[in-house]
């Protein structure tokens, strides 16, 4: 597994990478412009971890977009010596920080800490995963690496309304996906974790209420369903007639009472409501 170590201006620190024993990839670094000679690295199956450092070639410059000459470090670590607790708070998309302990170019140690165990790291280390942002600082000694998750928002509509939420949900930095067909609503939903939202909206009750339960088989903090108050009860017939009885995770109709008319000011009121239920507020 690797990821970019220094940060440069204009990139996003998320790249990382993980290579096989087979030689296969998943994921990729900075557009794939360094996955050669960190693949080669990688089937060497080194004992420990390492820190490579390269400057940007003009080959590289041209698909990553890094002026040439630009000093880059990577970490490149087995994943076997990765803390077990990575991996589960990975799945579950928790904000985590990895600390990589160095000496030299070799990595002596490694440490993993979410929000529930973060209390526990050095106080600098604490300080810097409770900025809530996704970085990479060298402190020296130890590389310390904050990845926090962007929160998703899936919309089952269209039409203006939906076009109005997802140009807010993005506006907020939020990853977004609009599509009001079940099926694929089912597949959007199923990767939601709790720090996740699913809206529903649509005239038509028999889809609607399908993409209503997918959402509630997901993990999403927050499911919101926008119709009249006939549309919510047919809905709860709906599912109510499947066997799915537990629908207080559904905020319906959607959105806080401002008054909202516009599509954009019911947008607003959806999104205040998603992130006041995400923060348990």
């Amino acid at each position: 597994m690797a990821w970019l170590l220094s940060p440069i201006a204009g990139f996003a620190i998320t790249d990382a990478i993980a290579f096989t024993p087979g030689g296969g990839k998943i994921g990729k670094v900075l557009d794939g412009a360094f996955d050669g000679p960190l693949s080669e690295m990688a089937a060497r199956k080194l004992p420990v971890g390492r820190v490579i450092e390269t400057d940007v070639s003009a080959f590289e410059s041209t698909v990553s977009g890094i002026p040439a000459g630009t000093h880059l470090k990577f970490v490149l670590m087995p994943a076997t010596l990765l803390e077990p607790e990575l991996w589960p708070a990975l799945l579950e998309r928790e904000a985590i920080a990895i600390v990589v302990h160095v000496s030299g170019d070799e990595v002596t140690k490694t440490e993993v800490f979410t929000s529930a165990t973060i209390l526990a790291a050095d106080p600098q280390v604490a300080d810097i995963f409770n900025k809530g942002v996704t970085t990479v600082v060298d402190l020296g000694d130890r590389i310390v690496t904050i990845y926090c998750p962007v929160t998703k928002i899936v919309i089952a509509g269209s039409g203006p309304i939906a076009d109005a939420l997802a140009a807010a949900a993005q506006g907020l930095g939020w990853q977004t996906s609009v599509d009001p067909r079940p099926g694929m609503f089912a597949g959007l939903t199923a990767a939601l974790s709790k720090i996740d939202c699913a809206v529903i909206m649509g005239h038509d009750v028999e889809t609607s209420s399908q993409c209503l339960a997918y959402a509630l088989e997901s993990a999403a903090g927050y499911i919101g369903a926008l119709g009249s108050k006939k549309m919510q009860e047919n809905r709860e017939d709906w599912l109510a007639y499947r066997d799915i009885t537990e629908i207080s995770r559904i905020h319906g109709p959607a959105g806080f009472n401002i008054g909202a008319a516009t599509p954009g000011e019911i947008a607003i009121s959806i999104l205040a409501e998603a992130i006041a239920t995400l923060k348990g507020i």
